[in-house]
């Protein structure tokens, strides 16, 4: 089975390479009737795509999206949505040095042993351009989403060593786009820009975490055994290119309590819903979600691409200098941020979808 392919009843197929023509998505399963706005998936787009400010990659891209099918008269029709994004700022010959040498830490030696053959053209298929396509699915999977008032927020919660050091409820959710960090903490982004812009002028990379936060999933989400919704969500999360890491709830940091400490106790609210006292389970018990919010945190290493030379060997075993070059992020969060969004929102739509078939 391809590995293109993502989900069970709302499923959607990726296609496209970073210099190829374009990149696209074909979503299938998304229900009929749902009133499909535009420009907000093209808002989505607007906030992954490239060159959106200094603290990214310079490539030039307005990622404007194409709807071919699956919708009339602004509505969807329950029949595939075809969507296309075209490229339009390649430039392949900024890769003509490396066509036969592995980058360090990139796909360049893997992608070789799995398909004897790859497109070294901004890394083709393993480019993180390729999630365009995803952001454009996610944009539609929230809009389902927000059907049944549910809410998705992720943000820049560290970059390198500098972070909020405050639990989401402490934070503005609000504030999450008001700086091109994408962290909701004022202060504590103009010093992330800061240090994003050191590191850029020394030709190098950080990375960081981004922590997201759901609102409004009902309880009884999730489908265990193999598809619990935080694996499911791992799963997701951790396709993303750089994402190093994944936890929900209390994480690592929950191995240091007892159970007495780390359980969350029962009650029941004024308008009679059964609730937890604390959350330390993220929103999920039993691989199926408890109606508190679902939280967890995403680590991501520093980009790959740096401009230094670096020593690697070539296609023939042969020791080389790749030489650093290009247009590349200095720090991947600010531009990870829409495509978490939208991996949580592809693996919420589909066990929304899910969850209406468990039960008379």
């Amino acid at each position: 089975m391809s590995g293109s392919t993502h989900g069970t009843l709302f499923r959607v197929t990726t296609f496209g390479e970073s210099h190829g023509v374009g990149l696209g998505v074909t979503i299938d399963g998304c229900p009929a009737g749902l009133k499909l706005d535009v420009e907000a998936i093209q808002q989505e787009m607007a906030r992954r795509r490239p060159g959106q400010s200094r603290i990214v990659t310079q490539r030039k891209e307005a990622d404007g999206v194409e709807i071919l099918s699956g919708t009339f008269e602004g509505k969807t029709t329950g029949t595939p949505i075809g969507i296309v994004i075209y490229n339009q700022d390649q430039r392949s010959k900024d890769y003509g040095h490396i066509f036969d040498k592995y980058r360090p830490s990139h796909a360049d030696y893997t992608f070789t042993a799995k398909y004897g053959h790859r497109d070294y053209r901004g890394g083709g298929r393993s480019s993180a351009r390729e999630t365009a396509a995803r952001v454009a699915a996610g944009a539609v999977a929230r809009q389902l989403l927000a059907h049944y008032g549910i809410s998705i927020h992720s943000y820049v919660d560290q970059v390198g060593s500098i972070a909020t050091g405050k639990d989401h409820h402490e934070l503005d959710l609000g504030l999450i786009d008001t700086n091109d960090v994408r962290c909701p903490d004022p202060t504590t982004a103009a010093t992330m820009e800061q240090e994003i812009m050191a590191v850029k002028k020394a030709g190098d990379t950080i990375g960081g975490v981004v922590k997201c936060v759901v609102r409004g999933v009902p309880a009884g989400w999730g489908e265990p055994v193999f598809d619990k919704l935080h694996a499911d969500l791992g799963k997701a999360v951790l396709s993303i290119n750089a994402c190093k890491g994944f936890e929900y709830g209390s994480g690592f940091d929950g191995v240091t309590l007892r159970g007495s400490a780390h359980n969350d106790a029962f009650y029941t609210d004024e308008a009679g819903r059964t609730r937890t006292r604390t959350n330390r389970s993220g929103g999920i018990q039993g691989g199926i979600s408890n109606g508190e919010d679902i939280y967890f945190r995403a680590a991501f290493k520093p980009v790959a691409t740096i401009i230094a030379d670096q020593e690697s060997v070539n296609e023939s075993g042969e020791s080389v200098t790749v030489v650093g070059k290009g247009r590349h992020d200095p720090c991947v969060l600010p531009r990870a941020v829409p495509i978490v969004d939208a991996m949580v929102a592809l693996v919420l739509a589909d066990h929304c979808l899910r969850a209406r078939g468990n039960r008379l």
